[in-house]
């Protein structure tokens, strides 16, 4: 499965120079990511959480969900914003070993409607995975 955060066919490019990372981590990160990207652009997060462990950590600037519960109950704020709309640059999936995998996110936002460009923001997500799992997400705003 391929990261295409805007639902096109573009495809991931993955690994690090190490090559360390294993085609079910990449197959995991993919798809979660793919999930993560349709949720922030639909609102439909239901995607999102078979991709997640149990004692899932969710961990953002402003706030911190703990176990899948939370983060079903929490996760209120992946959607669209009322008058924008989201694309994602085509992302790299960056192998930081023992199950770690990072990514830098470009979004783009424009007005609803006419298209017009309104702002940029980037992000760095870093996942953990085992077992085929996200254990771990962490998401900071950067730049």
């Amino acid at each position: 499965m391929h990261f295409v955060p805007s639902g096109r066919n573009a495809p991931c490019r993955s690994l690090s120079a190490s090559g360390r990372m294993s085609s079910d981590e990449l197959e995991i990160a993919s798809a979660f990511l793919t999930a993560l990207a349709f949720a922030a652009q639909t609102g439909d997060r239901e995607a999102v959480y078979p991709l997640l462990a149990e004692e899932i950590e969710w961990l953002t600037p402003t706030r911190d969900l703990h176990g899948i519960g939370e983060v079903r109950e929490g996760l209120t704020w992946v959607r669209p914003p009322d008058n924008l709309e989201v694309e994602f640059a085509d992302q790299r999936l960056d192998d930081l070993g023992g199950g770690r995998i990072a990514t830098e996110v470009h979004e783009v936002y424009t007005l609803k409607g006419t298209g017009e460009f309104a702002f940029t923001r980037d992000r760095r997500i870093e996942l953990a995975i085992r077992d085929r799992k996200v254990v771990r997400y962490e998401m900071r705003i950067v730049g």
